[in-house]
């Protein structure tokens, strides 16, 4: 067993191999502990923001979309890049406005979550708003979605289904579920 504490790992180089509309892909160099060199994957993200919104009736408001690396449409809480100037919570904010056209009035933190730690540095901000304004829905040039409602437990049911798969989404709903104490 090789240990892994207190052993220093170094990037001794790091070379863009393909800059991408949303994420650019590098090849790092490492050094190894044993001295040796071994070359990673890494995919830079701008980061993320996402939230789970809830309606006035504790539904809660999803967006089913295609998404291309799985090839099908997902059942996802609004979420998308963080623009220049934004942090994570405009981010949030404007999300969901702009897939739901929903404006949250008062917006709670959740956690932040790595999606992929082994080869990608995307971070995401999770909040949540159970205070929602009605406004207008403003999608993206290419962006075509479906917005649904489902109670928590439906979510959660469909989560342990295996239905909902997306990993932002599971923890975002499950987190939701627990810190509200339902």
């Amino acid at each position: 067993m090789q240990k892994v504490e207190n052993e220093e790992i170094k990037r001794i180089d790091r070379k863009l191999e393909h800059k991408g509309s949303i994420v650019d892909f590098y090849s790092d160099y490492m050094q190894l502990p044993n001295g040796k060199t071994a070359k990673w994957d890494f995919i830079k993200h701008k980061g993320a923001a996402a939230i789970v919104p809830v309606d006035e009736d504790g539904r809660i408001i999803m967006v089913r979309q295609y998404r291309n690396a799985v090839e099908k449409y997902t059942l996802e809480i609004p979420a998308g890049a963080i623009n220049p100037g934004e942090d994570m919570k405009t981010a949030a904010m404007r999300e969901c406005e702009e897939e739901i056209g929903y404006r949250p009035k008062k917006v709670g933190h959740l956690f932040d979550l790595f999606t992929t730690v082994a080869f990608c540095n995307e971070k995401i901000g999770i909040y949540y708003s159970n205070e929602l304004e009605k406004c207008s829905q403003h999608l993206d040039e290419d962006e075509y979605l479906n917005v649904e409602r489902y109670t928590l437990q439906e979510l959660v049911d469909l989560i342990l289904a295996g239905e909902i798969q997306d990993g932002k989404t599971i923890s975002a709903i499950l987190a939701y579920k627990t810190k509200m104490g339902l």
